[in-house]
């Protein structure tokens, strides 16, 4: 089940630790629908010094099919939440599933 990413909300970081994920979106260029292989969620730091210092990321790569675009997408885990950060796409057009 696909669930689609709020700006600036994050994903529930219980729910998504210790699973992978995959990530769709629109490319920004050419519109293509855009499928990640499966991605890592990353733990928070548990060791982290401040609140803003508490993330972990994730970084791939992926090029869109249609156009050859290179998007970076960046999980970053904090114990507030997970965000995927897609490079090159409109706000709210990020969706997750987790992979079980």
């Amino acid at each position: 089940m696909w669930i689609q990413q709020k700006p600036n909300a994050l994903a529930p970081v219980d729910e998504l630790q210790g699973h992978t994920v995959g990530l769709k979106f629109e490319c920004n260029k050419c519109h293509t629908e855009v499928f990640t292989d499966s991605i890592g969620v990353p733990a928070p730091d548990h060791l982290a010094n401040s609140m803003e210092d508490d993330g972990q990321f994730e970084k791939e790569e992926i090029k869109c099919p249609g156009c050859n675009m290179t998007h970076e997408i960046t999980v970053k885990s904090t114990f507030d939440g997970v965000k995927f950060d897609v490079s090159e796409v409109a706000p709210g057009s990020v969706s997750y599933q987790v992979n079980h």
